[in-house]
């Protein structure tokens, strides 16, 4: 329990100690710099919202399942998948929220791909374009898988149940990826969001009073396939401690970010309250459930059937119902923010207002078509893979663009530069490593290629510089 305690007030003091520094050293502005919802308002996408609406976008477009399902994946290699969550969620996620969503705030809102372009390079834009844009439709299908399957499962339903949830949810997100983002998203979110929190919070008071201990941490590797730490971890636990994904989100609210000051609370803010969520799953996980019960769930029904298995456990079969209901909602907030942040990318790189209803409707309906596509073709698991490794991909590039803006500003670009090189050496090495999705190199070859190839980006990228302070 000491760690597990420990690690929830770490998490809280990272938001107002190292949160406070990056909102520093970036120099967000209060009143004398607007923002884009205010220059930019077009009544669909720019549209100014208050600081706790906000709030609730940012954490349910970011969260999903990820900070359920990856913890409980990780949970499989005992407590050091903590430290990840940990110091993941302060040095790495809340620095690649913060900088992703103000850096587009500074830029009129622009997408990952155009930020990519301005200061990475415009070439490089188009891999950006296909990274955010494969990532996305990914997200919005594995998000319609998830759900689709934990509601039948909570009817108990058959195939034709299935069917119908899924073109439910598929129906819903075409509305909400067209409509104007404070006619249903901006309305129901704060809703979905407390139900969310409360959901987290039962789990997390749950584990605390209860006759089974919290694991203390332990540096011992103990998943059952003897997966090595490094760099699989790190790609599977991302949501709750560094994801790409947030990358295609945050700047969906930079467009409706009022001051420039409601930053932190909002990106590097949900980006903490995420890693918490987190840590809640992942302790449940480790503790309601022993070792070879969480594996073998795992294998038989994936991780959605241990959140019913431990929400039930914890607070009973109603309480367990509604703790689900909470975990539901996750995806089903992200899946419609990922179809939408596809369709604002498309638009952004096609050159086509969105103003206009059948223009929105031009771009969302391949989108949906081929997402319907990946349904019938592919397993989620499959999903799961090529998500986690794009995720990452993802996040590495975002982390790369914050590092070049602050070097540009002769700042304390090592915030973003260290995080950067970190997950670059993980990507490279898991995409060497992995048998499935990757070349199947030995590990410890992967790992010297993956660790090299990263500090050389950082070298280079630092020799230019004259690494001046100014905060």
């Amino acid at each position: 329990m000491i760690t597990f305690i420990s690690s929830l007030l770490l998490l809280v003091i990272g938001y107002f100690t190292y949160g406070k520094l990056i909102e520093r050293v970036f120099g967000a502005k209060e009143s004398n710099r607007p923002t884009p919802s205010h220059t930019e308002n077009d009544g669909v996408d720019f549209i100014p919202l208050n600081k706790q609406k906000n709030a609730f976008i940012q954490l349910l477009n970011i969260a999903g399942v990820g900070p359920i399902f990856g913890p409980i994946l990780g949970a499989l290699y005992g407590p050091a998948a903590f430290l990840w969550i940990v110091f993941g969620c302060i040095f790495a996620g809340g620095v690649h929220d913060y900088l992703t969503g103000m850096i587009s705030v500074r830029n009129k809102g622009m997408q990952l791909p155009a930020l990519a372009s301005k200061y990475i390079g415009k070439p490089f834009s188009h891999l950006v374009n296909l990274f955010a844009l494969l990532l996305l439709l990914l997200v919005g299908t594995v998000f319609v898988v998830a759900p689709s399957k934990m509601v039948s499962e909570l009817l108990a339903g058959g195939e034709q149940t299935l069917m119908i949830i899924t073109a439910i949810i598929f129906l819903y997100y075409t509305i909400a990826t067209v409509l104007p983002i404070d006619k249903i998203i901006g309305k129901i979110y704060p809703f979905l969001g407390a139900l969310l929190l409360l959901s987290a919070l039962g789990i997390g008071i749950g584990i605390l009073f209860n006759d089974h201990t919290i694991p203390e941490l332990s540096f011992e590797n103990v998943h059952p396939k003897g997966l090595p730490y490094y760099p699989v971890i790190f790609l599977t636990i991302s949501c709750g401690a560094l994801s790409g994904f947030h990358a295609t989100q945050s700047p969906i609210i930079s467009r409706t970010l009022n001051t420039e000051k409601d930053g932190r609370y909002v990106f590097y803010g949900m980006m903490i309250a995420e890693g918490i969520i987190a840590m809640v799953w992942a302790a449940a996980a480790m503790t309601i459930i022993d070792q070879q019960e969480l594996s073998q769930l795992i294998a038989d029904g994936g991780p959605g059937a241990v959140v019913s298995r431990v929400a039930t456990l914890i607070l009973g079969s109603v309480g367990g119902t509604i703790a689900v209901i909470g975990v539901i909602v996750l995806p089903i907030t992200s899946g419609d923010t990922s179809f939408r942040a596809a369709r604002m990318i498309i638009a952004e790189y096609l050159h086509t207002p969105q103003k206009i209803l059948k223009n929105r409707f031009f771009i969302a309906i391949p989108v949906f078509a081929i997402s319907f596509l990946l349904i019938t073709v592919i397993e989620f698991s499959a999903l799961w893979r090529y998500f986690s490794w794009a995720n990452q991909v993802t996040a590495a590039i975002a982390l790369w663009i914050g590092t070049v803006y602050l070097y540009q500003k002769n700042n304390y670009y090592w915030m973003a530069l260290i995080p950067a090189t970190f997950i670059t050496s993980v990507v490279i090495t898991y995409i060497l490593y992995d048998t499935d999705l990757g070349m199947g190199v030995d590990l410890k070859i992967s790992k010297w290629i993956g660790i090299g190839f990263a500090l050389l980006c950082a070298f280079a990228l630092h020799m230019k510089s004259p690494f001046k302070r100014k905060v």
